[in-house]
């Protein structure tokens, strides 16, 4: 599918494809692991522990790094989608969505950044999760996501 949408739309309209169905799944998602863990919303610990979980269930190798109120920062060493990720990073945001999603949805806020990506040819992918919106003077990089903390 990836494929076919990169060749025929193009990477940028395929990403954008690939987000809007995986910002929906992130908030299923979400919404299953709370009710799963019996909790309103999730704990910082639990929304890393989420993220390394649903990818484990999906073939993904990915592991905590850092944790901390700032940001969470995930290295993965198998892409769930296998090898034919590689030369597809529109696939990748899916995971920035989901793990945007879950973020935002219960810390308030996310900013995914893939500093290292499968699909772009690296060994493993690194992705941040920050925390916080970035100061004026940070450009910062990534895809943000906002969540109802009301």
């Amino acid at each position: 599918m990836a494929r076919v949408l990169e060749d025929v739309v193009g990477l940028e309209e395929a990403a954008g494809y690939v987000s809007l169905v995986s910002q929906t799944l992130g908030g299923d998602v979400n919404r299953q692991y709370t009710k799963a863990l019996d909790v309103d919303r999730l704990d910082l610990g639990q929304v890393a522990q989420v993220m390394v979980d649903l990818k484990r269930r999906l073939g993904g190798d990915f592991f905590v790094i850092e944790e901390n109120e700032r940001r969470i920062v995930l290295g993965n060493r198998v892409c769930p989608f296998g090898e034919k990720v590689v030369g597809r990073p529109s696939m990748c945001m899916m995971t920035s969505n989901v793990f945007g999603t879950i973020a935002a949805e219960n810390l308030g806020y996310a900013r995914v950044e893939l500093d290292k990506t499968i699909a772009r040819w690296d060994v493993g992918c690194r992705v941040i999760v920050h925390l916080r919106p970035p100061a004026e003077s940070d450009e910062g990089t990534g895809r943000e996501y906002y969540g109802d903390l009301r």
